[in-house]
């Protein structure tokens, strides 16, 4: 019966060694930091890499994730400079830096950011109005990082960014706002529109200008042309007719063919002989009796 406890109680005292030994034995994964307590008090941070701890004085008291991480939290009512009351929802970029702190400086350092973030954010946006508030959210990041990365500081973590996901006014706001926008989309349609009409109407009245210009002009040209042609006209007869040398009786019998053509106009409602007329009959007459 001895021989058989020897055995089953070195087993044990195997398998309490080894048992032993693995936890002693700590693998740290690179983002990951291991803060170690010795006889209940804080001893050290462990990095990435392989760590003995001491059997049965050594703990790890916590493990901290030491990758930057992201943390949104639900909307919160705020109320503006002009007393209206909006709901924002924000988003909280951090990383640990100091991992002992994290553990030690605060009970729940995530909690902590989220109240911190609420009452930071209405400070800040208790000194905007609602059109400030909707158009600055660059600046309210800035001064809510500010005040966080300060106040954070001390608990070994860091506040990389702080974003604001939506800044959302009461629904009547919400009407009234975009009644305006739509009010000033149609004002500026119609301005638009009117500059298009009065654009339309200057091009069209210098069109009309030019055309009546051009066409001036053409007629302009036209009656010097025909003025010209007349001239031209008037001149080759002449030098047709002097040229011919005509004689008187020629020329009366000419005149006494081209009065019926004068009177055929329709404004000669009265017919006036000249006294050129008498002078051409008698021409005539002594152009059929040369004796008298």
């Amino acid at each position: 019966m001895e021989m058989s406890i020897g055995p089953f109680v070195a087993g044990l005292l195997l398998i309490l060694v080894v048992v032993i030994l693995a936890k002693s034995v700590q693998i740290v994964p690179q983002p990951r930091a291991l803060v170690i307590e010795r006889l209940g008090r804080f001893h050290t941070v462990m990095y990435g890499g392989l760590h003995v701890l001491i059997p049965f004085f050594d703990r790890i008291a916590a493990r901290v994730d030491l990758r930057e991480q992201v943390t949104s939290f639900p909307p919160q009512p705020v109320i503006t400079a002009d007393n209206v009351v909006v709901s924002i929802d924000s988003v909280i970029y951090y990383q640990v830096t100091d991992p002992m702190h994290a553990t030690y400086e605060i009970a729940n350092f995530i909690q902590a950011i989220e109240q911190l973030t609420v009452t930071t954010l209405r400070n800040v946006i208790g000194s905007l109005d609602l059109e400030q508030t909707l158009t600055s959210r660059d600046s309210i990041n800035t001064q809510l990082r500010g005040v966080l990365d300060e106040a954070t500081g001390r608990w070994g973590i860091r506040v990389n960014r702080v974003e604001l996901k939506a800044i959302d006014p009461p629904p009547s706001i919400q009407q009234a706002m975009e009644q305006q926008l739509r009010a000033e989309r149609d004002k500026r349609a119609a301005i638009l529109t009117a500059e298009g009409v009065r654009q339309s109407q200057i091009l069209q009245a210098e069109g009309e200008k030019q055309s009546a210009i051009l066409k001036a002009e053409g007629q302009a040209q036209a009656a010097v042309t025909r003025a010209r042609g007349q001239a031209e006209a008037i001149g080759t007869v002449f030098q047709s007719i002097h040229e011919g040398n005509p004689t008187p009786d020629l020329l009366s019998y000419q005149y006494l063919q081209m009065l019926p053509e004068l009177a055929k106009g329709d404004s000669s409602k009265v017919w006036v002989v000249p006294t050129e007329l008498t002078a051409a009959l008698d021409s005539i007459a002594k152009g059929f009796n040369p004796n008298k």
